[in-house]
């Protein structure tokens, strides 16, 4: 693509999720104009004068101004496309006022490609291709793995639109398969792995200290923390002495309840958020990272464990053997099998220096050579060549 065209990532948030902030500052550093549109979350600096930021807030005036501003523009330079616009809003938007503060800018500005970042808004964003837009959408765990199977009518809207985008970008290949049943071409799927940041990782604390386990992320039921629990259950009743934490989850009635009523009281720590460095840190002491989901796409938590050099057991959910080579540079255990993750914790705590060493050293490896940013940022380029060629 000999033209540095302009793309929009669209999440709907400015700023957006880590994945999402380190793909617009890629394709910006390679030399891409940038749009963000949405709803101002935070205020942000971006250091390119690529990175155009067009966002409302929850203040009257200022949305009015927005609303004004670009009513403006579109009426004296683009009117006939206006008046398409219009069309379609009257005959779609609940809310029609929003629809257009979201709507007008984009329509203004009209970049070559519109990236939307969760495909559940799809309905909301169709239109841009009645303007020559192209429409890019990421499939990511929740929207494509469960979301359409707990809501109908989001399967329907997915079957409805899914064949008439024009790229998907998946997180795995195994989403990628999950989103060929409500219709999404094979061919326009392409599969770009999350990329992390080069990070010169410290060494080790406290060698001599309790066997710890950490789990970080949100209490949702597709967390299988229940099952994590039971897995220390186990444990605890063998006599082996560990720390298990989970971060994040200091106010879940559910798990609280667990812990008590499993009498694990004194090996498990239900901690509240912490900054990004901590969640880091803690990792990185920990002797394993567990993933106990019963859904995920490629869990980021996984990947930021093994380029810290933390050793990882993940159930087989998603994608996630796409990364985790069993007994090479980690561990799959099946969904919803406390006894085969408290098999693999004990192997792991029984693994001479040297084994350990080497599975780290495999895991950091699978990351240097799938998951960098750099690698990321190539292959959504390369998903967007695609889809201004077709």
């Amino acid at each position: 693509m000999s033209k540095k065209i302009k793309i929009a990532v669209y999440s709907g948030e400015v700023p957006s999720t880590t994945f999402i902030e380190r793909l617009i500052n890629g394709l910006s550093d390679e030399g891409y104009t940038i749009l963000l549109f949405g709803y101002l979350k935070k205020r942000t600096r971006y250091s390119s004068s690529s990175i155009s930021v067009t966002t409302y807030s929850d203040n009257r005036i200022q949305k009015l101004f927005h609303l004004i501003k670009y009513s403006l523009l579109l009426g004296l330079f683009k009117r006939e496309e206006k008046k398409q616009l219009d069309v379609i809003i009257a005959a779609k938007s609940k809310n029609k006022t929003l629809s257009k503060i979201k709507y007008y800018p984009v329509l203004w500005h009209k970049p070559e490609v519109f990236h939307l970042q969760w495909a559940r808004s799809i309905e909301d964003w169709i239109w841009v291709q009645n303007f020559g837009i192209k429409l890019v959408v990421s499939l990511r765990g929740a929207h494509i793995n469960y979301t359409p199977i707990t809501h109908p009518e989001i399967a329907l809207l997915y079957q409805k639109t899914f064949p008439k985008v024009d790229g998907f970008h998946a997180v795995s290949k195994a989403i990628g398969k999950e989103a060929e049943k409500y219709g999404a071409s094979s061919a326009k799927i392409q599969v770009v792995y999350s990329g992390l940041n080069k990070i010169i990782v410290p060494g080790k604390s406290n060698e001599d200290k309790t066997f710890t386990i950490i789990s970080v992320g949100r209490t949702h039921w597709k967390k299988g923390y229940n099952y994590a629990l039971e897995t220390c259950k186990i444990l605890k009743d063998s006599g082996f002495k560990f720390n298990y934490q989970i971060v994040g989850a200091n106010d879940s009635e559910e798990l609280t309840y667990l812990v008590n009523t499993l009498n694990l009281q004194e090996e498990v720590l239900l901690s509240g958020k912490m900054p990004f460095f901590k969640v880091q840190e803690s990792m990185r002491n920990a002797d394993v990272l567990l993933l106990p989901s019963l859904e995920e796409g490629i869990a980021n938590v996984v990947l930021e464990a093994m380029q810290l050099g933390t050793l990882v057991i993940s159930t087989d959910c998603g994608g996630m053997d796409e990364v985790i080579e069993n007994g090479q540079n980690g561990f799959i255990v099946p969904t919803r099998n406390p006894q085969q993750m408290s098999d693999s914790i004990l192997k792991i705590a029984q693994l001479p220096h040297e084994e350990k060493q080497s599975m780290m050293e495999q895991a950091k490896i699978t990351i240097e050579q799938q998951h960098t940013t750099e690698k990321m940022i190539s292959d959504m380029i390369s998903l967007y060549q695609k889809v201004i060629a077709s």
